[in-house]
């Protein structure tokens, strides 16, 4: 290697600076998992109002405002006990009140992805002129999709009141784990597509595909036991189906707020039951499970985030 300094030419009007040619760069290493978990604590004021600002975004400008977070999961209730209960006949007993507790669930997962994996992308002016931790904008979409939860579960409430069914408060405690979980599970998730989104912009696209398969196998608008009596038929094991991480945390809230496991016949006269009659802690070690998944990922999801970031202003 040639380590010879250039000799000055005649009629340079620069002089050669040793110390700005010798001037060595320092690069950081890579944020570890548990940085980047103290640095959103620190953060946790900007958090908190990118949160608000994506509600009030939401809906500025509207006329009824807040009230469209009422009103939209209303009309999809609405919509889900025409079309099943009284066109396909489900056969379910108080079927708005076990949609509007599935539908609670799967909202508040469906809207805190699909805001997620954008976010980055979306905020790209931010990302280039202002240094915080960018997984804050996925975690973002995810507070503000708990917000709608508990706007949305004053629907739940008013059905309740309605038909005047009571819930299972031995079971409350395995929904309010269950609630923990599946915000941890999509704030996981959330980190990970956004980060991804950065580099392929197909993944927006392909996630709203994926949801609405994701929806249809998780039990939602159909009992639990339906699909299970059809894996044994099959001699396929139950826990293939709990494998999907949304189930648990629904059959957790179906069985508090629902509470009905009485059997019911569907079209073609065969009596299955609503619910799993289990105890507390066979619903408890579904939910458990999901929040251990939830863990794992969202550790996995800063790692990989920090490993994409570097090249996320050229991206953009």
């Amino acid at each position: 290697m040639d380590t010879h300094l250039p000799a000055s030419q005649p009629g340079d009007t620069k002089r050669y600076d040793p110390n700005r040619a010798l001037a060595i760069r320092l690069v950081r290493p890579r944020v570890s998992v548990t940085e980047r978990l103290a640095n959103i604590w620190r953060y946790r004021d900007l958090l908190r109002g990118l949160i608000v600002k994506e509600i009030r975004v939401k809906y500025k400008d509207s006329f009824l405002g807040f009230l469209w977070s009422l009103v939209n999961p209303a009309m999809f209730i609405l919509i889900y006990y025409i079309v099943f209960q009284k066109v396909l006949g489900s056969g379910i007993p108080l079927f708005a009140i076990f949609l509007a507790t599935g539908l609670l669930c799967w909202n508040l997962f469906q809207t805190g992805i699909m805001g997620a994996t954008g976010a980055v992308v979306d905020n790209a002016g931010l990302v280039k002129k202002v240094a915080f931790p960018r997984e804050i904008l996925a975690l973002a979409s995810v507070g503000s999709a708990s917000v709608f939860f508990v706007f949305q579960a004053v629907v739940l409430a008013v059905f309740l009141v309605v038909f005047q069914v009571v819930p299972s408060v031995s079971y409350l405690w395995v929904a309010l784990i269950g609630l923990v979980a599946l915000l941890v599970f999509a704030s996981g998730l959330g980190i990970l597509v956004s980060g991804i989104t950065v580099y392929l912009r197909d993944v927006r696209h392909l996630m709203e595909i994926l949801l609405q398969a994701w929806f249809w196998a998780t039990p939602v608008v159909y009992a639990f036991e339906l699909v299970a009596n059809k894996f044994a038929d099959h001699h396929i094991p139950v826990w293939v189906y709990l494998l999907n991480p949304v189930t648990p945390v629904v059959l957790a809230f179906q069985r508090t707020f629902y509470a009905k496991t009485d059997p019911y016949s569907v079209a073609s006269h065969t009596v299955v039951q609503i619910l799993p009659t289990a105890g507390p802690m066979w619903y408890f070690w579904g939910v458990l499970g999901v929040l251990v998944a939830g863990v794992v990922l969202f550790v996995v999801a800063l790692w990989a985030f920090g490993r994409l970031e570097g090249n996320f202003a050229e991206e953009l």
